[in-house]
C-alpha cells in the first residue's frame, strides 16, 4: 500500500497550482470542473507519484485556520528534494520571493535536515533532504 494522494482546499486554484509546480516541480494535470457540485479541482503529480489534489468549492464552506496553525488531523506533509543543498536553495527561494519560513533549516532530533514553509493557503510544507 501506498498513500495516493493528499487533498487540499483552496481558494485560488490557479494559484496553488503555480506554486507548487514553480517550487516543487509538480506537474498539473487537466482541471476538472463540476458546475452542478460547484467543485473544481487540479491533480499535482510529482516524479515519484505522489499527488496532491489542488480543489476549490462555491458550495461548502471550508473552515479557516491562521495560516501554519498547528492543528488536529492533517498538520504538514513533507516534501523531500533528495539533498541538505537543495532544501538550502529551496528555502532561500521562497524566502526571497515573501513566503513564510516557520523553521531551519536545520537537523531535527529525528534525524531530518528540513525546513518548515507555508504555500499561498497557509498549509505547513516541511522540505526536507
Amino acid at each position: 500500500m501506498r498513500i495516493d494522494h493528499v487533498a487540499l482546499w483552496t481558494k485560488d486554484l490557479e494559484r496553488c497550482n503555480q506554486f507548487y509546480v514553480s517550487y516543487f516541480g509538480a506537474v498539473a494535470g487537466e482541471k476538472y470542473v463540476n458546475p452542478a457540485k460547484g467543485f473544481e479541482s487540479c491533480f499535482l503529480s510529482f516524479g515519484d507519484g505522489a499527488r496532491i489534489e489542488a480543489m476549490k468549492t462555491t458550495t461548502h464552506s471550508p473552515v479557516e485556520f491562521e495560516p501554519g496553525a498547528q492543528r488536529m488531523g492533517l498538520t504538514h506533509f513533507a516534501i523531500s528534494l533528495g539533498s541538505e543543498q537543495l532544501v538550502d536553495e529551496l528555502t532561500q527561494r521562497l524566502r526571497g520571493d515573501g513566503f513564510p519560513i516557520l523553521d531551519g533549516p536545520r537537523r531535527t532530533g529525528d534525524g531530518y535536515y528540513e525546513s518548515v514553509a507555508l504555500d499561498p493557503d497557509g498549509n505547513r510544507i516541511e522540505i526536507t533532504a
